[in-house]
């Protein structure tokens, strides 16, 4: 089992950047059939009211630079400071290369850094914190950035019910560095890959190349539009999969951590959406007030960034007046499914800002 305590690694700071065009779901009435009344459901069960998108042209590496160069510069820490630069991101700006390598040429980092790429979406935060931790604590680097960054919004069709609604784009910046007084962390990671065919992009690589007819839109029984080239979401499978696992995840985590759910700060789960992280919320018996969910109605589900991007939105003023225990969770595309349990210090940075454009 991918099940790890690390000792010596200490979060220094995180900074999110948001899409530059914001979209109100009021406004998209049309596109998603006409419905007032589902509207105004969808709004209040599951906390869908606006959502920032990524600039015209812009891409996930725009807004992972400009999170990366905001938090560097809070932090007054040079690139060339770094020894990796991990990028999370399922939006790449090419299939070759990969994000981070051209990242790491636009920051000007060294030539003796590692910079990498991780194909994860919404567990993938958890899986590159895991990831950067290790190369601290055991794999001779002092400094590791993690950036998470994704446009989703690209790849919906604005037609899909689905979906349409859900998705915003951001970027993400970690800076975790060497600490011998830092608390351990914990990690648990998880697949079940029979399952991924509920969150899928099907035609657009090497399997399923673009063709005319992938391309082509059709309209499914419930007035769903959308081409092969778009994101497919099982809502329902999708639904069943996180409020199964999940409850499940985070018991283990808190037992493998030796906490109580009172000891800790936050649960900052993927922001899918509020009616999922209070379905799970209430199968632990957690207080509503330890589970964030309202990112998510300002921003979007912003995929890979979006557990920094909840920790920005609602726990920066917390981080200035006390050390924060929290025990962070993604779950989604895969099926995959990943839950860490941090100690973060009194001090530590958090910001967010909007994309410059």
């Amino acid at each position: 089992m991918a099940k790890a305590q690390i000792k010596g690694v200490r979060i220094e700071g995180l900074h999110t950047t948001v899409g530059a065009v914001e979209k109100r779901i009021d406004d998209e009435l049309d596109a998603l059939g006409g419905d007032v009344a589902q509207l105004e459901r969808i709004k209040k069960a599951i906390g869908l009211e606006k959502r920032r998108i990524a600039a015209p042209g812009s891409t996930s590496l725009d807004l992972g630079q400009q999170a990366v160069s905001r938090l560097l510069s809070e932090l007054d820490v040079e690139a060339t400071d770094c020894d990796a630069l991990i990028f999370v991101t399922q939006t790449p700006d090419y299939f070759q290369p990969c994000n981070a390598a051209v990242l790491h040429g636009k920051l000007g980092m060294g030539k003796g850094a590692a910079a990498f790429d991780v194909n994860l979406g919404c567990s993938g935060y958890v899986y590159g914190l895991y990831l950067g931790h290790l190369m601290v604590a055991h794999g001779g680097c002092s400094k590791v950035m993690l950036v998470a960054a994704d446009t989703i919004s690209r790849i919906v069709n604005p037609r899909d019910r689905t979906v349409a609604p859900l998705f915003g784009d951001a970027g993400s910046a970690t800076l975790l560095c060497a600490s011998e007084d830092s608390s351990p962390a914990y990690f648990a990671l998880h697949t079940d890959g029979s399952g991924w065919e509920a969150i899928a992009q099907p035609s657009g690589a090497f399997r399923e190349p673009v063709t005319e007819a992938s391309q082509k839109e059709n309209t499914d029984a419930e007035g769903n539009t959308r081409a092969r080239t778009n994101l497919h979401m099982n809502g329902a499978d999708v639904f069943n999969f996180s409020i199964r696992e999940e409850p499940i995840a985070i018991r283990e985590i808190l037992e493998y951590a030796e906490l109580d759910a009172g000891q800790v700060d936050a649960f900052i789960f993927h922001q899918a959406n509020r009616y999922i992280i209070g379905n799970i919320a209430k199968r632990l018996k957690i207080d509503p007030a330890q589970a964030p969910a309202d990112t998510v109605s300002r921003y979007g589900n912003q995929s890979s960034a979006s557990i920094p991007g909840a920790i920005c939105d609602t726990q920066a003023q917390r981080l200035a007046e006390a050390s924060l225990q929290w025990v962070l969770s993604g779950f989604g595309v895969g099926l995959s499914w990943a839950s860490a349990a941090v100690q973060v210090a009194r001090g530590t940075y958090a910001g967010l800002d909007i994309q410059e454009t």
